[in-house]
């Protein structure tokens, strides 16, 4: 099962999802011809792509847009809070190459500010998986939500072995007492490659994958927080806004404070373009780099 095949199954099934994209075909190339007239790409023109997302659903129908996920987020950023969460309309926003996975893309093309852009917004849900197999599994709970939601795309193979999907639920991959290791969507992968080096090390890990950045699953972060000595947040987005401060918001909330925290995220910055392996090694997000930082402030 692919993304592409979930859709078209999903529109067999459900005469009002349609499926609409602002030139952006890349993982959905196949469903014109399957879906006819529920099938709409707009050209590159994501404002109006939100708009008419916005209509279709006050006449009962569930749209899923697709876009790069630059364009879809901030060019039609007044569209998206006006038009979508204002209402509370059942949209679901797909953004395509976001964080790290627009390698090769300078900053007018990175993503990397659009988690905080988006859980930022009343009614918006915000869906993060780290492959294509949790994408498959959360999809079907997203698109019968009947609330805003905007996916953080990403097709890549999966590297464990995933639990069921529940909305706003994380999934705790590994109990560890030492240091916990949270983060969200693509860097999953090398977090897990982290993982290893520093269980390899003798440090016992708490791995927690948190799927939802909205709703954020409060009660396993309060969790990680008291089991563990150390809580390290990873994720291809600006610090602001991002994991680093959902960790803040949370313990703040909740009362509780972690004996140690470190945040590895990109910092004021946009990163490098280059090859995916090239961008994760320039910017010190490999698994390998990922757990030196943390053994550095472990010891």
């Amino acid at each position: 099962m692919t993304y592409e095949n979930l859709l078209k199954a999903t529109a067999e099934q459900d005469p009002n999802l349609m499926v609409l994209t602002a030139e952006n075909r890349a993982v959905i190339r196949g469903l014109p011809p399957v879906l006819g007239g529920r099938f709409i790409d707009f050209g590159i023109a994501e404002q109006t792509m939100i708009g008419a997302a916005a209509g279709l659903a006050l006449r009962g129908r569930t749209p899923v847009a697709h876009a790069l996920a630059t364009f879809l987020i901030f060019r039609a950023y007044e569209f998206v809070r006006d038009d979508v969460c204002i209402p509370g309309l059942p949209v679901k926003l797909v953004g395509g190459v976001p964080g790290f996975l627009s390698d090769g893309n300078g900053p007018t093309h990175q993503a990397i500010e659009d988690v905080a852009l988006m859980r930022g917004l009343p009614n918006m849900q915000v869906f993060t998986p780290s492959d294509e197999v949790e994408l498959l599994q959360g999809m079907p709970k997203v698109l019968a939500s009947g609330k805003p939601c905007y996916i953080r795309y990403c097709g890549v193979p999966a590297v464990v072995e995933h639990q069921p999907f529940e909305l706003g639920k994380a999934e705790v991959l590994s109990e560890g007492k030492d240091v916990t290791l949270l983060t969200y969507g693509f860097m999953l992968r090398e977090t897990v490659a982290a993982k290893k080096v520093l269980e390899s090390k003798g440090v016992s890990v708490r791995l927690v994958n948190l799927r939802m950045p909205k709703p954020a699953d409060e009660q396993a972060i309060v969790e990680a927080v008291k089991a563990t000595g150390m809580v390290v947040t990873i994720e291809d987005h600006f610090l602001t806004g991002g994991l680093w401060s959902i960790l803040g918001e949370v313990c703040l909330k909740h009362g509780v404070a972690p004996k140690r925290a470190m945040p590895i995220a990109l910092e004021e910055r946009w990163f490098k373009p280059a090859l995916l392996s090239d961008v994760l090694q320039h910017e010190g997000f490999t698994g390998e780099q990922i757990a030196q930082k943390i053994l550095r402030e472990v010891r």
